[in-house]
């Protein structure tokens, strides 16, 4: 079975976006290390996870920075990888190597991780990503704490009713001030 991964970038108090969807806190000017790891996280991934509303800004984005040439990291990585865009409102992709799945999201989660493949991973948006922690169907959590308290704002680990057992399998802090918690389901 493959292995679905999260990459997600937090506040210290545990918000991936302030209360309006802000992001002005996120530590932008990230160092080669943490270029380095997220690469490595990366590598071995030929699927992409998005929910509509981030796909909306994610995949314009880095399809334009990749056109530009922009010395963006990992641009090339992220348009030439498919995606799969999670949706119940869109019946047709624009965006190139992009499907969409209206399903399910449960059982449409469990059939791409069982198909033949390497790695997958998810990026959000919130709510997507709330849903599949729900359902405890992320394998490999790698938390990417920013320096910074929001007081309030866009939780992803609200909706999570069960209890559920995290095994922590690697911690690394980066020069930028990023600390990344890796964890596992028990």
């Amino acid at each position: 079975m493959r292995k679905l991964k999260l990459q997600v970038q937090l506040s210290v108090d545990g918000f991936i976006a302030g209360a309006n969807g802000e992001m002005d806190w996120l530590t932008m000017n990230w160092s080669q290390d943490i270029m380095d790891y997220v690469t490595k996280i990366t590598a071995p991934v030929d699927t992409i996870l998005l929910g509509r509303k981030l796909a909306e800004g994610f995949i314009p984005h880095w399809t334009e920075a990749f056109a530009n040439n922009a010395e963006e990291p990992g641009a090339a990585k992220f348009v030439n990888t498919p995606k799969i865009v999670f949706t119940k409102t869109l019946t047709t992709s624009t965006w190139a190597n992009t499907t969409l799945a209206s399903g399910n999201t449960i059982e449409e989660i469990n059939a791409i991780k069982n198909q033949p493949g390497a790695d997958i991973i998810v990026y959000g948006g919130g709510s997507f990503v709330a849903s599949l922690l729900k359902e405890n169907l992320i394998d490999e959590l790698h938390l990417f704490i920013n320096p910074a308290l929001l007081g309030n704002g866009m939780p992803i680990f609200n909706s999570i009713t069960l209890q559920q057992q995290l095994k922590l399998t690697g911690t690394k802090v980066f020069d930028c001030g990023i600390v990344v918690l890796t964890y596992q389901p028990q």
